[in-house]
């Protein structure tokens, strides 16, 4: 045998040794080749409205699944049925040592308050929770991040549509009403309603705006009654606020002949009543607080998603536009992303 051929035999070996070592040490490798002893595991927990309220839920596990395909973490999911689920649901991922746990909802902040405190190691984020709310919960803490939206923004676009239909006298009834179902009076429902309200008043300063809130965001023959309600003292568009209680809004709508708003994601699929959607990235934001573990650039407080950062935003839904509303509409966007006008966020 050669000497060279004794060398490379040798080479041989060595790499066969050093490989072995690695996936004795648990290394991996990430799809962007980089190698790694740890995957990163992220767990999320849902409120209970579930993974197919067809909404928010949904698209934090849209933003999940598309971390598991770009960045390669491992991702679990729990949904959970009650209010009570919560600490069980978000501890059991702590205590497994993950990495990040997502908590869905601003009815999750006392959960987290609790769960973050008790892991100080662990990260967490909650999706429409400030650090600390009018209610007293906190999750003002070194390893909890708020990812926020301005919803205030994305119901002012649904506004303006409605409001010029309503002005033109191209809806349905063309009543001049119009009306909000919410699921519950809590900031990330009455955010999207306020600027749905300032921006009919703005297009359409006759018109009315009925409110009502189901205090329910699973069951969908509560939110079809205060719909219904609605509807019969003359509302001829209703804006669903209320998650998977809300899709009996959109059916109410259908069945009564009048038009309907979706929300958080494009639900024009779900009934052709839909005229459009006001729609906030949960998966954008969701996909965002997994990468900043990913790459160590995690940060507590508060990350705030907007038109301005393509955070929140409108959809078509089953009518064509008009191009004069159209262009309101982009005029509307870019007044919002300027800075020249402000949307309120609370319920007038």
């Amino acid at each position: 045998m050669t000497r060279s051929r004794i060398r490379m035999l040798t080479l041989g070996v060595s790499l066969l040794m050093l490989l072995s070592l690695l996936t004795a040490c648990g290394a991996t490798t990430t799809p962007g080749g980089n190698t790694s002893t740890k995957k990163i595991r992220v767990g999320l927990v849902t409120d209970v409205g579930g993974l197919n309220d067809k909404g928010f839920n949904h698209l934090a596990d849209l933003g999940l699944q598309k971390a598991q395909t770009d960045l390669g973490i491992q991702g679990d999911v729990t949904e959970s049925h009650a209010a009570s689920d919560y600490v069980p649901n978000l501890t059991s991922y702590a205590s497994k040592g993950y990495d990040l746990v997502i908590a869905v909802g601003f009815l999750m902040a006392s959960a987290v308050g609790q769960v973050s405190q008790q892991y100080p190691n662990v990260k967490f984020a909650i999706i429409d929770s400030t650090p600390a709310d009018a209610q007293g919960n906190s999750v003002d803490r070194s390893n909890v991040v708020s990812l926020l939206f301005k919803e205030q923004e994305a119901g002012a676009l649904v506004g303006v549509l409605t409001g010029m239909m309503e002005k033109q006298g191209k809806t349905p009834k063309q009543s001049h009403k119009v009306g909000a179902v919410g699921g519950q009076k809590i900031p990330p429902v009455d955010h999207y309603i306020a600027g749905f309200q300032w921006a009919m008043k703005m297009e359409d300063p006759s018109s009315t705006v009925f409110v009502d809130y189901s205090d329910d965001f699973t069951d969908p023959t509560k939110c079809a009654d205060k719909a219904t309600s609605q509807i019969s003292r003359g509302a001829d568009v209703v804006f669903q606020v209320a998650g998977g209680c809300g899709l009996g809004v959109l059916t109410t709508a259908q069945t009564k002949g009048v038009w309907s708003i979706g929300v958080d994601t494009d639900q024009a699929a779900i009934s052709p009543s839909v005229i459009a959607s006001a729609v906030k990235r949960v998966d954008t934001a969701t996909y965002d607080a997994i990468k900043s573990v990913t790459d160590g650039s995690f940060k507590s407080g508060i990350s705030t998603f907007s038109l301005a950062n393509d955070g929140v935003g409108f959809v078509k839904g089953n009518i064509p536009i008009p191009a004069d509303i159209q262009a309101e509409i982009d005029k509307v966007t870019a007044d919002i992303k300027s800075g020249k006008d402000t949307v309120p966020d609370t319920v007038a």
